[in-house]
């Protein structure tokens, strides 16, 4: 099979991390017969230095003519000062509205090889984790009405948090049939006890669970869920949540893993086409260093051959080489808690050879 790619490297350690990516993807194409094909686009600080706009026209279409794309990260201080419109991070909002992806999937998961990484109390990190959060990725207070105004106590700014019937459909039958293929468990988080918009996601997702008999669902307060991740996150299966509580909580999961530098991710749509990014910033003091874990931009390539192209073992052939390499002890400067440490290059190389 023959799959086109789009690469969208962004700023600093992203060229690095997709470029290990692309090493990987390429191995598993010689290994089970397949072809993908990778045409890089511009986007973040690269794209504004190149032509002054943080997601171009160019890239856009590139991206909606491919079968799917793979992203490094954005931004940097280089580009701190300019008006929001111009921000190499408003070129996510726009390429995920563009490719009308609105799902996030974000796993957490503790790698038992990683366990002195966990953060968290040794006989809490002794049951381990494998946490699946599906954010809603397109509504919500991020793409409200917005503004400023005269208020009460003279000038005020307003974000308006906004949600419908159908988004919050749409995104609970993700969480349910993600829940589904795992163990049958979903939590809804929201903020019932106080907001309108939270009010209508907890009857949505109710009526939805009754499509989904044999899927145990359990609603939590976000306050609560902030709590509960790092007080027993093994209670959880899959979390379905808004855009903002998603967009914290997600982040919050991933601490609890031990690196930023190990966690994936997937915005989809209704189409087969993706956006597939590591959860971790640009890094930029460290760009150009070969320091820069690929791990996570490598496991996002293999949630792209699962999700996009139905690619069930190669992308296993991935995820069992990445466990593979840290059951050897093999560990990049993030986690190598003060062993050797290899180079983005070397981890690259060792996880190729046990593929």
């Amino acid at each position: 099979m023959q799959y086109k790619i789009a690469l969208l490297r962004g700023d600093g350690i992203g060229p690095e991390i997709v470029d290990s990516a692309v090493r990987v993807l390429k191995a598993v194409g010689e290994k089970f017969g397949h072809e993908f094909l990778f045409t890089p686009y511009l986007i973040g600080g690269s794209a504004i230095d190149a032509t002054g706009k943080p997601l171009p026209e160019e890239t856009v279409a590139g991206c909606l003519a491919s079968d799917s794309v793979l992203l490094g990260a954005v931004g940097g201080p280089k580009w701190d000062t300019l008006p929001g419109h111009l921000r190499p991070e408003k070129a996510l909002l726009g390429i995920r509205a563009a490719m009308e992806l609105f799902t996030n999937l974000r796993p957490a998961k503790l790698y038992p090889a990683l366990k002195a990484e966990c953060p968290l109390r040794e006989d809490i990190v002794e049951k381990g984790f494998d946490i699946m959060i599906v954010r809603e990725l397109t509504g919500g207070i991020y793409f409200g009405d917005r503004g400023y105004r005269e208020g009460k106590y003279g000038e005020e700014a307003f974000d308006t948090e906004c949600y419908s019937r159908m988004e919050i459909e749409r995104i609970a039958r993700v969480a349910f049939d993600c829940a589904r293929k795992r163990r049958k468990k979903l939590t809804s988080i929201d903020k019932a006890n106080v907001l309108e918009t939270s009010r209508l996601w907890r009857k949505v997702v109710h009526e939805i669970a009754a499509e989904y008999p044999d899927v145990e669902l359990q609603d939590m307060l976000v306050d609560n869920a902030a709590m509960q991740l790092v007080r027993n996150p093994s209670q959880f299966d899959v979390i379905v949540t808004s855009n903002m509580f998603g967009d914290i909580l997600s982040d919050e999961a991933s601490q609890i893993t031990g690196s930023i530098g190990m966690l994936e991710s997937a915005s989809l749509g209704n189409t087969k086409r993706g956006l597939y990014e590591p959860i971790h910033g640009s890094a930029p003091d460290i760009a150009g260093q070969g320091k820069a874990n690929p791990i996570a931009t490598i496991l996002s390539a293999a949630m792209m051959l699962l999700y996009s192209f139905d690619l069930a073992d190669e992308s296993a052939a991935i995820v069992k080489a990445v466990d593979k390499a840290l059951e050897d002890g093999l560990r990049t400067a993030d986690i190598a808690r003060g062993g050797e440490a290899l180079s983005t290059t070397q981890i690259t190389d060792e996880i190729i050879a046990r593929l």
